[in-house]
């Protein structure tokens, strides 16, 4: 019995002495933050690492993503989805967006293109599919819509720093892709996020956006907010790429040994790498049937917690179903999302977990249904 809690998540952090020496010259400068060194050193090895033609840093990705529609001069009505972190459509909502929702596959649990055309009107503005746990859209569908109704398309692809189709990044779909470095993700700098981008025209736009609008030493053309990224948080970004892929080589046993553990098991729907994908392994989500399986998904949720072991209804409640929305949207309208949502949860998931704790989770999942 583990005398410490297991949580859903944990962050990866480099060496303490690596880290220190990555910080040690800002004791010299005195440079911590106006996109520094650091911050421009960590910009350009991500251009690199994803494979992008353009990228902007930010102090998170929820901020990245209201910048991007202000940089791009969106308005009017934006489909998405309601299966996602509540960023996603607070942003659309806070930029004075209105988001329409589509419902998901049941596979992978994105954005069904076979949905999202009938939604569109004279009002719509541009596309903001998600990428979830990793699992990448069907990218060209999506594009092949815009591309018919002139739509911008914005990828929120928090999940899936790392993730390529054959040999391209995620990181390169659509007009932009907005990526977390939250401490929980696969690729963290504390707190920070990102926009990459094809439109070298965006950059200045965006650098501006995120630092008040601000277009000279004496001129502020928009009203805009404050969302630089620190050289403390570029360091720390610095440090973990050096290390991603052994992490993500960590995080694929952790998910190997789940899958090996669970699937086959009645009622238990296991989400796998997508054919022609490079996953990074972000998430263990697993749905539950209840007629299948013989319990609930809060049923397991409450045996795992009982033992200090914390899963995460993730996602649950849907979007359309918070309270600060509430009369806005109906839910029923998509009824995919609404059942997956009911049903899912995320067992933890980090390169660190022992392979025993695993185990020790799963017989726990198990023995709910006897």
């Amino acid at each position: 019995m583990h005398t410490t809690p297991i949580w859903v998540t944990r962050s990866s952090m480099p060496d303490f002495e690596e880290y220190i020496e990555e910080i040690k010259p800002l004791w010299e400068s005195h440079f911590l933050t106006n996109m520094g060194a650091k911050h421009l050193e960590l910009e350009q090895q991500l251009e690199g690492f994803l494979g992008v033609d353009d990228i902007a840093l930010f102090t998170n990705g929820h901020n990245a993503l209201e910048c991007v529609f202000e940089a791009m001069g969106l308005t009017g009505k934006v489909i998405t989805t309601p299966y996602s972190f509540a960023s996603t459509t607070h942003a659309i909502v806070r930029k004075g967006l209105e988001p329409v929702f589509a419902d998901i596959k049941p596979d992978d649990y994105t954005l069904d293109p076979a949905k999202i055309e009938e939604l569109i009107d004279e009002d719509t503005c541009a596309i903001v599919p998600v990428h979830v746990y990793g699992n990448l859209c069907d990218v060209d569908a999506i594009e092949a819509i815009a591309r018919t109704h002139g739509l911008k398309v914005i990828y929120d692809a928090a999940h899936a720093f790392g993730v390529k189709r054959g040999d391209v990044s995620a990181a390169t779909f659509g007009d932009a892709s907005m990526f977390s470095f939250h401490a929980t993700k696969v690729f963290n700098t504390i707190e920070g996020g990102a926009v990459c981008f094809h439109n070298h025209e965006l950059k200045p736009l965006l650098n501006q956006w995120k630092n008040f609008g601000i277009t000279g030493t004496e001129s502020v053309e928009y009203v805009g907010g404050n969302a630089k990224m620190n050289e403390f948080c570029a360091a720390m970004g610095i440090c973990n790429l050096r290390h991603l892929d052994r992490e993500i080589a960590k995080r694929k046993q952790v998910a190997e040994r789940y899958w090996e553990r669970l699937e086959g098991v009645p009622g238990v729907v296991l989400s796998k790498p997508q054919q022609g994908i490079t996953p990074n392994y972000a998430y263990m989500p697993v749905v539950f049937e209840e007629q299948e399986f013989g319990a609930t998904r809060d049923d397991v949720y409450a045996a795992l917690m009982a033992l200090d072991i914390h899963p995460r209804k993730y996602f649950y409640p849907l979007i359309s179903d918070y309270e600060c929305y509430a009369n806005r949207f109906d839910s029923d309208q998509t009824p995919i999302a609404k059942h997956v949502a009911d049903r899912v949860l995320t067992l933890p998931m980090y390169a660190d977990l022992a392979l025993e704790d695993v185990d020790w989770i799963c017989d726990v999942v198990q023995g709910v249904r006897q």
